[in-house]
């Protein structure tokens, strides 16, 4: 290959990427894929997948660039899926197309693929590529990745905090700690999610609904809302109960009372709260690929201490609340290991300044 070829290669892909990128909030629980038709002349096509149901990201670019596309190469940035699901299987879309070449930034960790579309091009004659920006593709569907790869979902948790780490006046009063700026831009990392948790605590604290409230594009998907409440003991006022699309995970001897018309998962009990392992599972099953913990210091702690938070989005504020104030979190004495986070991205918001931290990988 030569030197300009693989220029072009890294352009197309690199346009892949970006198409790809445009589903950050609406393909949710499908992965975020684009795709570019091309051949020497230049891009033939493109098109990106939207949401779970309509058309993939090779399809609607097989159709922009038409019977150019035989002869030509494909570039996406995940493995074409083999498998019928929503919708039919991209390979054979590919191969009835004609193309000569796929490049594709990774395999698709669903089993249910897992090399299965690679291997059906190759049989049909097509030269495939594998690897290209493959750092970029995963980081983008990581939490699609982590789904099938890990059994989890993966996990961020956003925190907003003054100078001193304090995310509560003392006594328990409301107060936002975060500005106008910073509370915007967690909108973005709700929409984003499969689901939003918090715990009864905060439910009874601040009384958030944890909805997405700005508009991306011609579509709204709200995420999964998810409250821990292990007796039961949040108000069935509370604004996140008000359209019943809340899902509260409790003790299993926990009376229903009030909240026998929502959905309520019995999750088996560890030490003091619920099992998060087991919560995971659950969550694992319902397809949620990125979960937003929004929650209090108590339960912030316990996922740090069981090593299931992947990230943290730490919005700082100008201020200071003094020692009394409620700690950024609560972590357990006796805790033997806690995860190492190193700096991925510093951001200003209005005033305040937002960090974003990432489990540093052994």
């Amino acid at each position: 290959m030569s030197k300009q070829s693989a220029s072009q290669d890294r352009a197309h892909m690199a346009r892949a990427l970006e198409l790809a990128a445009l589903g950050l909030y609406t393909t949710d629980p499908n992965p975020r894929v684009g795709c570019v038709v091309a051949n020497a002349d230049g891009m033939l096509g493109e098109g990106w997948h939207a949401r779970a149901g309509e058309p993939h990201a090779e399809v609607l670019a097989l159709r922009a660039a038409g019977p150019q596309a035989r002869g030509a190469s494909l570039y996406v940035t995940l493995e074409p899926c083999s498998h019928t699901g929503r919708t039919p299987p991209c390979a054979d879309a590919l191969i009835a197309a004609g193309v000569a070449r796929v490049v594709c930034c990774t395999r698709d960790p669903n089993p249910k693929v897992a090399g299965a579309g690679i291997e059906r091009l190759l049989r049909a004659g097509i030269a495939v590529e594998v690897g290209l920006f493959a750092d970029e593709a995963r980081s983008l569907n990581g939490g699609f990745f982590s789904r099938f790869e890990r059994g989890r979902p993966y996990v961020r948790l956003k925190l907003a905090m003054s100078l001193d780490g304090r995310t509560a006046p003392a006594g328990g009063r409301r107060m936002w700690i975060s500005g106008e700026a910073s509370r915007a831009d967690v909108q973005t990392w709700r929409a984003r999610s499969s689901a939003v948790l918090t715990g009864a605590g905060t439910v009874r604290t601040d009384d958030p609904q944890l909805n997405v409230r700005l508009r991306y594009g011609p579509w709204v998907r709200q995420p999964l809302r998810v409250v821990l409440d292990t007796m039961l003991t949040s108000p069935r006022s509370a604004k996140i109960f008000n359209d019943d699309e809340a899902l509260v995970f409790a003790a299993a001897d926990a009376a229903l009372g009030a909240f026998k018309d929502l959905k309520v998962e019995r999750i088996p009990r560890t030490g003091g709260g619920l099992d998060l392992d087991a919560v995971m599972q659950n969550l694992t099953a319902r397809e949620v690929n990125e979960l937003l913990l929004e929650c209090g210091p108590t339960l912030a702690g316990a996922f740090i201490a069981k090593q299931l938070v992947d990230e943290l989005v730490l919005y700082v504020a100008p201020k200071l609340l003094g020692c009394d104030a409620a700690p950024l979190m609560r972590i357990q004495l006796g805790v033997q290991m806690l995860p190492v986070f190193e700096f991925s991205d510093m951001q200003p918001m209005g005033e305040d300044v937002r960090l974003i931290l990432k489990v540093k990988k052994s």
